[in-house]
């Protein structure tokens, strides 16, 4: 076990001590899955709202869909943009496979379902009562809209983090399409991966280690917010 605590004291080090490439691979995780998650945030949380107000044919088909899309592998989803992204593919001409927007698009695709997944059953449970209450009041359409949106942003934050989580802590996907190239494209969870495999254990931990400690701080952050009442206006 003595290569254990080793690999965890030279973690502390390069987490303390400034490391200019462990910190890139950090930061460059962040914006990849902070910019994917805030984009599928901006089509999916208006999307639940629309559907989960309004009753339509077919709901329980579109949940079983939906169920489905949310538990797509995300291999499935690197090979896919890989296909539309290669030099044969329909937006090869883009040549942005193994970039940094190709990494965004494909989790972008893998959060957007669970989003929608999350939003959408809460929406039709909790904001038809708050649409109810709105609409006695005398409240419009637009105005009805954002009563919603309003009383449940706790929810919506929570399951924004849930869904930045999953994609901070993406591994197939992003190896696929970004290619984990130093200093471009590699990210933490590629980069774990690849140290684990050359045996710089130290790196890894300390990777790992901000990985778990992004995860408890973002969901402590969803869940305080929550308790507060800040889904009570």
């Amino acid at each position: 076990m003595a290569y254990l605590w080793e690999g965890l004291v030279s973690a502390g080090r390069l987490i303390v001590g400034g490391d200019a490439e462990f910190w890139a691979i950090v930061f460059r995780s962040v914006g990849v899955s902070g910019l994917a998650t805030v984009l599928a945030a901006a089509l999916m949380f208006p999307l639940a709202v629309r559907l989960g107000l309004s009753s339509f044919r077919g709901e329980k088909t579109f949940s079983r869909i939906l169920g489905t899309l949310m538990s797509v592998p995300s291999i499935l989803i690197g090979l896919l943009v890989c296909l539309f992204l290669s030099r044969r593919g329909p937006l090869g001409s883009l040549s942005l496979l193994y970039t940094k927007p190709a990494m965004v698009f494909a989790q972008m695709l893998l959060v957007s379902p669970l989003l929608l997944g999350l939003a959408y059953p809460a929406v039709k449970g909790k904001g038809r009562m708050i649409r109810e209450t709105a609409q006695t009041l005398g409240a419009g359409r637009a105005q009805v809209l954002g009563a919603v949106l309003r009383e449940m942003r706790g929810d919506f934050l929570v399951f924004f983090t849930t869904a930045f989580g999953r994609a901070f802590s993406e591994v197939g996907s992003v190896m696929m399409v970004g290619g984990n190239i130093r200093g471009q494209t590699r990210v933490i969870t590629t980069a774990i991966s690849l140290e684990n495999s050359m045996g710089d254990y130290s790196m890894s931990i300390a990777l790992g280690l901000v990985l778990l400690a992004a995860a408890l701080a973002l969901n402590w952050v969803a869940y305080a917010f929550k308790e507060r009442g800040g889904d009570e206006g």
